[in-house]
């Protein structure tokens, strides 16, 4: 088929939510991704989350400060309602601490887990937070793809915007798992990026998406630093986009999905 004749989804990106290693904001990142500061690695910076009640922001764990920040700062960026919000939460992974904690009281004598570590280990954990966080009740979905799980996220998410004309926040994320889990999955720390979706043009679009399959092979960065970024944390596989929504380039690029299909963005910017 050609490409011309390859169905499309369009959306407008209205706000942006980012942390990663030596990134703590969106603000950092936009200056690192246009090169106007060189892009040195640190540990990610997780804000704590202020939104939740005393009980449930002892229990946070770092996906859950990292989820909400990302969502937080995205709603920000847009002046969105968060409470009103559809959303989409995307994720190789679930939480790697608690996985590992859990996989140590397994391995003893005493199995008896703690109520609170098994709540922490599902995969929806972060969007049960966020509801608990901005008493959110509009739709919710969970995503997990490996390390597709990024594109996995943005095709959800700008179905549902075709689908219902309706804004959708998207919020993907991953984790580092600690020894010995991390020799077989090396994430080095967690970083994430959420976006709120719209599927009308307005004063706060950033820039229209369009969005399509493609079997082109995914676009690296420059940056050596980034690149490895890009490559060893799923949800950083979104690097490409950010890079051109920093600088206000149109285009097109291409992103990595499930090989040989890839995810072909063209970028407008407002």
């Amino acid at each position: 088929m050609s490409a011309a004749r390859t169905p499309q989804l369009q959306a407008w990106i209205e706000g942006i939510g980012f942390i990663a290693p030596g990134m703590p904001d969106w603000t950092t990142a936009q200056a690192v991704l246009r090169g106007e500061q060189p892009y040195v690695s640190a540990l990610s910076v997780l804000p704590p989350p202020a939104l939740l009640p005393p009980a449930e922001r002892r229990r946070a764990s770092r996906v859950i400060k990292l989820s909400l920040a990302l969502g937080l700062e995205a709603v920000a960026h847009a002046g969105a309602d968060a409470a009103t919000l559809a959303t989409v939460f995307s994720a190789s992974g679930a939480d790697g601490h608690n996985c590992h904690a859990l996989c140590e009281q397994l391995a003893t004598d005493d199995r008896q887990l703690s109520p609170t570590r098994f709540h922490n280990s599902v995969h929806n954990a972060a969007a049960g937070y966020w509801g608990i966080a901005t008493r959110c009740m509009a739709p919710c979905q969970v995503i997990g793809a490996f390390d597709a799980s990024w594109g996995a996220g943005l095709l959800d998410a700008m179905a549902q915007v075709a689908c219902t004309g309706e804004p959708v926040l998207l919020v993907a994320y991953d984790s580092e798992y600690p020894q010995p889990l991390f020799a077989k999955r090396d994430t080095p720390d967690c970083a994430g990026v959420a976006m709120v979706l719209s599927a009308q043009p307005s004063d706060k679009a950033i820039a229209a998406i369009r969005l399509r399959t493609t079997r082109s092979r995914a676009a690296p960065m420059a940056d050596a630093g980034l690149e490895r970024l890009r490559l060893q944390v799923p949800a950083m596989r979104a690097l490409p986009l950010l890079q051109r929504l920093a600088k206000g380039q149109g285009g097109s690029v291409v992103l990595d999905y499930l090989a040989p299909q890839q995810i072909e963005m063209e970028v407008a910017p407002c």
